[in-house]
């Protein structure tokens, strides 16, 4: 099997991946704020690193992934102030809509999703030993980390010093000892969220929440720490830094993937340009949508900017489409341990162990479809074989097995191929009896009023389909 290796942002190169623990891989991806919907940007690092966690639980014997949820901020008071919303009823509501989005985009659920309002304890924690170490202040009821007590920040996103500042959007306050420093603690009003806390009744800052619930769940040293690459910095340059100070002698994170922006019509999301979609937006387009939507982030490699547009939607739908065509066929089931499956899926699923590869995956999918084709249907697939270096020669059915099994790790193909082509919605029993009506037609050599049936049909986008097995239809 190949060895994983995974561009890692640390230090800018490609990597073998040597977990710390061989029995037990430790993963960590910042979660959202839970402040309103999901949109298509927050969406494509949930559907990135589902697939890691679904490769790495191939490889290893154990892996956990947690992945939290941050109810204490900023964003989430000003979202209650506009609209009068309390504050828990805002973050029930949005934790909720972010579940049901991305488990219709074929997201698994973390096996931890911590909650920061959950572990402030373990915060006051973190920051009563950064302070013990020389590495956090004191000043007018806030506590701040101290950026040039860590000669190693800005190693991570490989910022200059001018660069990290204007990254950062630094407050200008009198209180702070350095510019760059920022905010562990700080102190509430009466009206918003706040604990008691050494230095006062306050609320944490966003850096340390997830320093704090990763130490919790993974320990001060864990494998792989994911999000997109907005998070780079400051995020993750704060959550490093404090973390290691913290805990002298950690690394905090070994392997550190971060996925590309994702855009829309070409340009970045903006309320103002009216380019912004939720996923929610996505979804509405029908039950197909969710997996289309997967299907078009997956073809993108993890690392690069994805341009989302409604024509390249339609166009996943499309592939979508044709595979499930395939998978519908009344095709033989392989015997259950057929070497031949698992060498087709294992060789489809190979390019995953090379940073994540789902473009080149899906690409091998595509020509085990088509050797699939071959064996079901005639012609020669001497043109494939040869490009790809292989002397297969598949019975019908073993290359759709194989297909079936290498897209569990994508999270594809997982519907009832049937209900999928069909599309769901509509009066089906009205569809299935004009279907029954057309073949009464042609078994009595009405061949006029079968036409009339399969052309009424089609005017309301069904497409029926003859073949030996009789008369499928689906949705155009």
């Amino acid at each position: 099997m190949t060895e994983l290796a995974f561009h890692n942002s640390a230090t800018r190169r490609r990597e073998t991946f040597v977990p710390l623990d061989p029995e037990h891989v430790r993963l960590y991806v910042c979660g959202p704020t839970v402040y309103d919907l999901a949109h298509l940007g927050n969406a494509r690092p949930v559907v990135v690193f589902d697939v890691l966690a679904r490769l790495l639980r191939r490889r290893f014997p154990r892996v956990t992934y947690v992945r939290n949820i941050t109810d204490v901020d900023d964003k989430i008071n000003a979202r209650s102030r506009e609209s009068g919303e309390p504050i828990a009823a805002i973050t029930a509501r949005t934790t909720a809509d972010f579940h049901r989005d991305m488990a219709a985009l074929g997201c698994l659920p973390p096996d931890e999703e911590p909650r920061a309002t959950d572990n402030i304890d373990r915060m006051v924690t973190l920051i009563e030993r950064l302070i013990a170490n020389g590495n956090a202040y004191e000043a007018e009821g806030h506590v701040l980390f101290a950026v040039p007590s860590y000669a190693a920040y800005g190693a991570l996103s490989g910022r200059s010093p001018e660069e990290m500042l204007a990254g950062a959007r630094v407050d200008v306050a009198p209180y702070k000892r350095d510019p760059g420093d920022f905010v562990l603690w700080k102190p509430s009003e009466p009206e918003l969220p706040g604990w008691e806390s050494p230095w006062g009744r306050g609320r944490p800052g966003w850096h340390i929440e997830c320093s704090a619930m990763s130490w919790r769940y993974l320990g001060t040293d864990f494998d792989i720490h994911g999000g997109g690459h907005d998070l780079l910095f400051p995020h993750h340059e704060n959550e490093l830094a404090q973390s290691v100070c913290a805990f002298p002698g950690s690394r905090f994170a070994r392997y550190w993937l971060h996925n590309g922006m994702l855009l829309v019509n070409g340009e970045k999301m903006s309320k103002s340009l009216g380019n912004f979609l939720t996923v929610r937006d996505i979804l509405a387009a029908g039950a197909w949508a969710g997996e289309a939507f997967r299907l078009l982030l997956l073809k993108t490699h993890y690392r690069a900017a994805l341009d989302y547009t409604a024509e390249r939607l339609e166009e996943a739908k499309a592939e979508l489409d044709d595979f499930y065509a395939l998978l519908a066929r009344d095709l033989p089931a392989p015997e259950a341990d057929d070497p031949l499956v698992g060498e087709m899926a294992e060789w489809a699923l190979e390019p995953l162990a090379d940073d994540l590869n789902t473009p080149l995956a899906l690409t091998r999918l595509r020509d085990l479809r088509t050797l699939e084709n071959v064996a079901t249907v005639g012609g020669s697939a001497a043109t494939v074989l040869s490009r790809i270096g292989k002397a297969w020669q598949p019975e019908s059915g073993t290359a759709a097995a194989a297909i079936r099994q290498a897209a569990e790790v994508l999270r594809l193909f997982g519907s009832d191929p049937v209900a999928w082509r069909q599309g769901g919605g509509g009066d089906e029993a009205a569809i299935e009896s004009a279907i029954a009506a057309r073949l009464a037609a042609r078994t009595a050599k009405n061949w006029a009023e079968a036409d009339r049936i399969r052309g009424e049909l089609a005017a309301q986008g069904i497409i029926l389909e003859d073949g030996p097995g009789g008369t499928t239809w689906r949705r155009g």
